[in-house]
C-alpha cells in the first residue's frame, strides 16, 4: 500500500511536472508570436492583465527589451513577482498593480502594450498617450477597447484572435542622422515640439564620463526610427589611466531601453588631452531608417548594421580607414584615408602633446561613392578635403580642400565649380574643424582663422570670417565678420527660420549678442542680446545646436534662444557631453554623460532625454492631494507591545549607523576576525541594517528586501517591493521603513516582512525609465531618516523638472503625513527662482540624496533644513576675487558642518572630480571642485567619531590638474580651518589645510570603512598599480597588463583584504582575505560581529577567531 502511495505521488509530480513544462512551452511560443507579430524590436513591454506572470516573463523574448506587467488583483501581482523571481529575471520583468483604467506611465513611452487577462477598462486614448510614436497594441478580441481615435488599425493578417493598433509618428517630431542632423550640415532639428526642458523623460547609465582632463568619453551620437546609437567608453571612471572601453551603443530613443552594444577595439585614444577634440570623430557615425553607417574601429571599413539587432548587415568595398560618411538619397560619401603612414592618433605616446597639436596632415584623401542598399561603387575622386567640411544634397556634393569651396557632381563625382580662395586657420588642430553648411542654393562656409588656433577661454573678438557662395556657380555672394562661437570646439553657423545665425559665445565676458543674415545677401535682418542676467562662463567646449524654433547654446549649461521672441531661458542644470554636446531629437533633448564639475548639487547625471511642458499641465502636480495615497497592510497596528521594540544599543538600526551617517558603531569588534557565515543573497546589494537579531538588506535591481537571522545567516523573511530600494532600510520600533524607486514609502513588520503601510510620496501613480529599469518619476532614496520619531524622506529627481522634490515628514508607526514641503526651482522665501542664486559656478542644492541630521537640522547633501522641514533661506557664495577666477572661498560653518557627499551618498564611481566631506558647503566649478578637498577632511568614503574624521582619500597633492591619483588612509580633527584661510586653485600640495594626525598607505582601495570602539576596519580590492609610475610607462606591455588587473580587481574578480587598524595611530592589527570586495560603503558592525554585503551578491558575517 505504501509503495502504491508513493508511486501514486511520484506519477502526480511527474505529470505536474510535465503540464508545468509544457505551459511554459506555450508561454515562451505564444510570447514569441506576440512579439514577431507587433514587430517590435526591443524596448519597453508592457502587459496588462499580467495574472501570474508567465506570460509576462516569457515576453521579455531577449536582452533588448525590458517588460513590466500590471493587474488590478494584490494576489496575481504576489503570484507573478514569485515566478518571475524563481526564473532569476526580476528586475528586467517587473510587476504591479493599477487601478485597471490609467496607465502608470508618462507620454510616449511604451514601445509595446498588451492587453489580455481582464475585462479591459484602459482607454484607446489611455493606451495611445503611453505609447511612443510607432509603438504598438495588441489586444485580445475579447477584450474591447473603447476610443481607437488616435491609434492605426493594421489591416493585415496578424495573429489569430488579437487586434493589431499603432501609434502613429507625428510630423511635428524630428530624427538627428548625422553629426550635424543631415548631410548638409545645418545642425538644424526640424522639430517643434523640442522645447525647454520641464520633464524627463529618461535616464541611462553610467553616471558620468570618465574624466574631465582626457578625451571625451562621447564621441558621437545620431538618431533615426526611433533609436539612438552613440560611441562611448565604457571603462571605469576610477581611473582614466585603465584601458579604455570602446563600444557602439543602441537605446530606444523613447525609453533608453539598452538594444545592443558593438565593441569597438581600436578607437582613438582616451588619454588625448583636455579640450582637444578631436573635432572629427563624430562624423563617422550615420543612421538611417532601419541601418547603421559607421566605422567600427580607426582603420576599419565603413559598415551597415542592422539598426534594431547590431548585426553587420554589408561592408563596403574600397571604405578601409574611412574618417568621415555622409549619406545623402541613397548614396554614401566616405572621406577614406588609405595612406600607408597616417598620424598616431590612437598611440598613447602622442597624448602629451595634442593640446596644440595639428591633427590634419592637408594631404589627399579619397571620396567614394556607392549605393548605401548594394554597396555598389558609384565614383571615387582623389582630394584634399578640409575636415569636417565634405557636404551633400540631391544636386551635389562640396568641401573645402584647404583653398577653396568646391562642387562635384553627385552621381559622376565630376568638378562642377571651384571658388576662389576662401579663408581657413592656418593649420586644424585636433580641437577645431571648419563648417561648410549647403543649405538651399548657397554654400556657407566658416574656417575659424582665429578660432581655429585660440586656447584661451576669455578672448572675445578674432578675424574670423563666414562667406555665402551660390551654390549653382560656386560665385562669392558676401563675407562677414564671424564672432567667437563655442570653445576650443567648432564654432556655429546655423540656418534657423531662413536666417543664418552667428552668436558670441565664447567669452564669459562677450554680451553675447546673436545676428541673423539673409543667407543670399549676408544683409543683418536681426540681432538681439540676451535678455537675462547671469554670470556668463565660457560656452561648454561644443559647438550649439538648433531647432526650427531655438538656437541652442551652451554658456551657463543649455540656452534656449527663441529666435522670433528674442528671448533667452537659460538652464544651469543640464548640459551635454565635452566635444559633442547635446542632440535636439524626437521631441526630446538629449544630453548624455558629462565630465563637468559645475553646480555639481544641482546638475543631472548620467544621459538625459529631457522634454518640454505637457500641452496640458497635470494638476494633480499643483495641489496638496494626500487622499489615497496611505494603503495599510494586514500588519497595521499589529507590532505589539512597543516598549518591547527599543532597539540595542550595540545594533546598527540605519544606513551608517545613525541619523548623521557617522559609519561608527556602538559595539567593540575584534581585530582578528573569521567568517562565521554566509548568505546567497544574489544581485546587487545594498549595505545591511542590523537590528533585534536580524540582519536586513536589499537586492537593488530585483526589488527585494531580505531579513536574515544575524546568528546563523538564515534567511527569515523576503518582500518584493514596485521597484528598486537602492539603500537598506531603517528599523525602529519593530518596523522596517525604507524608500523605494516605485515613489513609496513602505513599513513592514520586522519579524515576518508583513506590510503595516505604505504611502505614495510620489505626487502620482507616474513611472519612466531610469538606469535601465522603469521606476516611478518621483523615487524615494532607501534609507529613510527617523530622528525624534518623525520620519523625513524626499521624492523626486530633481527641483527643476516633473515639479520639484517632496520632502515628506509622516509618523512612522502610522504614515501619517506630518508635513509635506514642495522643493522646485523657486525659493519659497523670495519671488526668486533657484537660477538666481548662481554665484560664479555654484549654484543652490537642487538634487535629491539620502537625508541625515545632527540634531538640530536636516541636511541633504550640503542643504540644511529645520526639523519642521522647511529650507534654510536661501543665499548666493560669495565670489572670488575676480571673475575669471571667481570661485567662492572654501571656508566651512562649524555649526552645520555634517557628512556629505556632492554628487550623493550613492556615487560608488569614484569619479575623479567629487569627493565625501565633512563641512557645510562644497565649491563647483573648473578652479573650485578640489577647494573643499584641501580645506575640510574629504575623501573617497569617511567615518567620524566625537572629535576626529578616518578617511580614505587622494593624498593632497592629487587634488587637482592630475591625471594619476593616489590614496592614503589617514585621521584628522573634525574642527574647520580658520574663516581666513583658503586654498587657490594651483595643482599640487599648495594650501592643504587639514590637519593630519596620521597617514597609511594602504594595499588595498577602500570601498567600505567602519570605526567600532577604536578599531578601525576597512576592507577593498587590492591596490595594484603605482598610478604615477604608471603613467611613466603607460605604452609599456607590463604596464597594460597591470592596468588590465587593476581593473579586475576593482571590479571584484582578485578578492580583497579586510584590514583592522588602530584609530589612534594608524597602525594595523590584524588582516584577513575575503572572497570578494564589500559593495561600496557595505560594512557595519553590530553586538560584537562585522557583517558585509559582497560584489558577488553575498551577505557576511565576521566574528572572532
Amino acid at each position: 500500500m505504501r509503495g502504491t502511495f508513493a508511486f501514486a505521488v511520484a506519477t502526480a509530480i511527474s505529470v505536474a511536472m510535465v503540464a508545468g513544462i509544457c505551459t511554459a512551452q506555450e508561454q515562451k511560443l505564444t510570447a514569441r508570436q506576440i512579439i514577431d507579430a507587433a514587430g517590435v524590436q526591443g524596448g519597453l513591454v508592457v502587459h496588462v492583465g499580467c495574472g501570474d506572470g508567465r506570460l509576462t516573463a516569457a515576453l521579455r523574448t531577449c536582452d533588448s527589451y525590458m517588460v513590466q506587467g500590471l493587474d488590478t488583483d494584490a494576489a496575481n501581482v504576489r503570484k507573478a513577482r514569485a515566478h518571475i523571481r524563481s526564473l532569476g529575471l526580476y528586475g528586467n520583468v517587473s510587476v504591479d498593480a493599477f487601478d485597471g483604467e490609467r496607465l502608470p506611465y508618462i507620454d510616449n513611452l511604451v514601445n509595446l502594450v498588451v492587453v489580455s487577462g481582464v475585462s479591459v477598462q484602459v482607454s484607446g486614448d489611455e493606451i495611445a498617450r503611453v505609447l511612443a510614436p510607432g509603438g504598438v497594441a495588441l489586444v485580445k478580441h475579447d477584450h474591447g477597447l473603447p476610443d481607437t481615435r488616435h491609434l492605426t488599425p493594421d489591416t493585415s493578417p496578424v495573429l489569430p484572435g488579437w487586434t493589431k493598433l499603432t501609434k502613429p509618428r507625428p510630423d511635428t517630431i524630428d530624427e538627428w542622422t548625422h553629426y550635424l542632423h543631415g548631410p548638409g550640415n545645418n545642425a538644424v532639428a526640424h522639430d517643434t515640439v523640442v522645447g525647454p526642458p520641464r520633464r524627463m523623460q529618461w535616464v541611462g547609465s553610467p553616471r558620468y564620463s570618465r574624466h574631465h582632463d582626457h578625451m571625451s568619453s562621447l564621441s558621437a551620437v545620431v538618431s533615426a526610427g526611433g533609436r539612438v546609437f552613440y560611441i562611448f567608453d565604457e571603462a571605469t571612471p576610477a581611473s582614466v589611466l585603465a584601458p579604455s572601453k570602446w563600444a557602439l551603443i543602441a537605446r530606444d530613443a523613447f525609453n533608453g531601453t539598452v538594444l545592443w552594444k558593438r565593441p569597438i577595439d581600436n578607437w582613438h585614444t582616451h588619454l588625448w588631452k583636455l579640450k582637444s577634440g578631436p573635432a572629427q570623430l563624430p562624423r563617422r557615425l550615420v543612421a538611417s531608417g532601419d541601418r547603421v553607417y559607421v566605422t567600427l574601429g580607426l582603420d576599419a571599413p565603413l559598415v551597415a548594421l542592422d539598426a534594431a539587432t547590431g548585426k553587420t548587415i554589408r561592408t563596403y568595398d574600397g571604405t578601409k580607414a574611412t574618417e568621415e560618411a555622409i549619406l545623402s538619397d541613397g548614396s554614401l560619401f566616405a572621406l577614406v584615408n588609405d595612406a600607408e603612414e597616417k598620424p598616431d592618433y590612437d598611440g598613447r605616446k602622442r597624448f602629451r602633446g595634442s593640446y596644440n597639436a595639428k591633427f590634419w596632415d592637408e594631404e589627399k584623401r579619397k571620396i567614394v561613392a556607392v549605393r548605401a542598399d548594394t554597396g555598389e561603387v558609384l565614383w571615387t575622386s582623389e582630394r584634399r578635403v578640409l575636415p569636417t567640411t565634405l557636404a551633400a544634397d540631391t544636386k551635389r556634393v562640396a568641401f573645402h580642400d584647404g583653398q577653396s569651396v568646391v562642387c562635384l557632381d553627385r552621381t559622376t563625382g565630376d568638378e562642377i565649380w571651384r571658388s576662389e580662395a576662401i579663408a581657413r586657420s592656418e593649420e586644424i588642430r585636433g580641437f577645431y574643424a571648419p563648417i561648410l553648411v549647403l543649405y538651399e542654393d548657397v554654400v556657407l562656409f566658416s574656417g575659424g582663422e582665429t578660432a581655429g588656433k585660440q586656447t584661451g577661454s576669455w578672448y572675445e573678438s578674432g578675424q574670423d570670417t563666414m562667406t555665402s557662395l551660390d551654390a549653382a556657380t560656386g560665385r562669392v555672394l558676401w563675407s562677414a565678420y564671424h564672432p567667437p562661437s563655442g570653445y576650443r570646439s567648432p564654432e556655429d553657423l546655423l540656418v534657423v527660420d531662413g536666417l543664418v545665425w552667428t552668436g558670441e559665445t565664447t567669452s564669459g565676458r562677450a554680451v553675447g549678442v546673436f545676428t541673423g543674415r539673409d543667407p543670399r545677401t549676408g544683409e543683418v535682418k536681426r540681432e538681439f542680446p540676451p535678455d537675462v542676467s547671469t554670470y556668463w562662463f565660457h560656452h561648454r567646449c561644443y559647438r550649439s545646436k538648433a531647432t526650427d524654433n531655438f538656437l541652442l547654446t551652451s554658456r551657463t549649461g543649455i540656452e534656449f534662444l527663441d529666435v522670433r521672441e528674442e528671448h533667452w531661458i537659460p538652464h544651469h542644470w543640464v548640459r551635454g557631453a565635452c566635444s559633442y554636446g547635446i542632440m535636439p531629437a524626437n521631441g526630446l533633448i538629449y544630453a548624455p554623460q558629462h565630465p563637468c564639475a559645475c553646480y555639481l548639487e544641482a546638475k543631472m547625471y548620467g544621459f538625459n532625454a529631457l522634454a518640454p511642458e505637457p500641452e496640458v499641465r497635470n494638476r494633480k502636480l499643483e495641489t496638496r492631494n494626500w487622499e489615497n495615497r496611505l494603503q495599510t497592510g494586514p500588519a497595521f497596528g499589529q507590532i505589539g507591545n512597543r516598549k518591547s521594540q527599543i532597539e540595542n544599543p550595540h545594533d546598527w538600526p540605519t544606513y551608517r549607523h545613525d541619523a548623521a551617517r557617522s559609519g561608527r558603531a556602538s559595539t567593540s569588534v575584534p581585530a582578528a576576525l573569521g567568517r562565521a557565515w554566509q548568505a546567497d543573497i544574489g544581485g546587487r546589494l545594498t549595505s545591511p541594517v542590523i537590528a533585534g537579531g536580524k540582519v536586513f538588506v536589499a537586492s537593488v535591481d530585483t526589488h527585494t528586501v531580505h531579513a536574515v537571522d544575524a546568528a546563523s545567516g538564515r534567511q527569515v523573511w523576503q518582500y518584493t517591493a514596485g521597484g528598486r530600494v537602492d539603500s537598506p532600510p531603517t528599523i525602529y520600533q519593530g518596523l522596517v521603513l525604507f524608500g523605494c524607486a516605485d515613489g513609496c514609502v513602505y513599513a513592514l513588520r520586522a519579524a515576518d516582512g508583513q506590510l503595516v503601510w505604505r504611502f505614495r510620496a510620489a505626487p502620482m501613480d507616474q513611472r519612466l525609465t531610469a538606469f535601465e529599469q522603469v521606476e516611478s518619476v518621483w523615487p524615494v532614496p532607501g534609507s529613510v531618516l527617523v530622528q525624534d520619531d518623525v520620519l523625513y524622506c524626499v521624492a523626486g529627481r530633481s527641483m527643476f523638472l516633473d515639479g520639484g522634490l517632496r520632502l515628506w515628514r509622516l509618523e512612522p508607526t502610522t504614515g501619517r503625513v506630518l508635513s509635506e514641503t514642495v522643493l522646485d526651482d523657486s525659493a519659497a522665501e523670495s519671488d526668486q527662482r533657484l537660477q538666481k542664486y548662481v554665484s560664479w559656478l555654484n549654484m543652490p542644492t537642487g538634487l535629491p540624496d539620502i537625508l541625515s541630521c545632527d540634531g538640530r537640522y536636516v541636511y541633504m547633501r550640503s542643504q540644511p533644513f529645520k526639523l519642521d522641514g522647511s529650507r534654510l533661506p536661501l543665499e548666493a557664495m560669495p565670489s572670488g576675487p575676480d571673475a575669471d577666477r571667481g570661485a567662492p572661498p572654501a571656508t566651512q560653518r562649524a555649526d552645520i558642518a555634517h557628512l556629505f557627499s556632492p554628487t550623493g551618498f550613492l556615487d560608488d564611481t569614484w569619479w575623479h572630480r567629487t569627493y565625501w566631506m565633512y563641512g557645510s558647503r562644497f565649491v563647483s566649478g573648473w578652479c573650485g571642485y578640489f577647494r573643499a578637498g584641501k580645506a575640510t577632511p574629504s575623501g573617497r568614503i569617511l567615518v567620524f567619531d566625537e572629535s576626529k574624521i578616518y578617511g580614505f582619500g587622494r593624498k593632497p597633492k592629487y587634488y587637482r590638474w592630475t591625471t594619476p591619483i593616489e590614496h592614503h588612509l589617514f585621521a584628522a580633527d573634525k574642527t574647520p580651518p580658520p574663516a581666513s584661510q583658503s586654498p587657490d586653485e594651483r595643482p599640487g600640495e599648495g594650501d592643504y589645510l587639514v590637519d593630519l594626525h596620521w597617514t597609511n598607505d594602504l594595499p588595498l582601495l577602500a570601498r567600505a570603512m567602519v570605526l567600532a570602539d577604536g578599531t578601525l576596519f576597512v576592507a577593498g580590492p587590492p591596490d595594484l598599480v603605482d598610478e604615477d609610475q604608471a603613467l611613466k610607462t603607460i605604452d609599456a606591455p607590463a604596464t597594460q597588463a597591470k592596468l588590465v588587473d587593476q581593473v579586475n580587481a576593482f571590479e571584484g574578480k582578485q578578492g580583497a583584504l579586510l584590514w583592522a587598524m588602530s584609530a589612534d595611530d594608524g597602525e594595523k592589527l590584524a588582516e584577513c582575505q575575503l572572497d570578494a570586495p564589500p559593495v561600496f560603503d557595505g560594512m557595519a558592525a553590530a553586538a560584537g560581529r562585522l557583517y558585509f554585503a559582497t560584489t558577488d551578491g553575498k551577505l557576511v558575517c565576521m566574528a572572532g577567531r
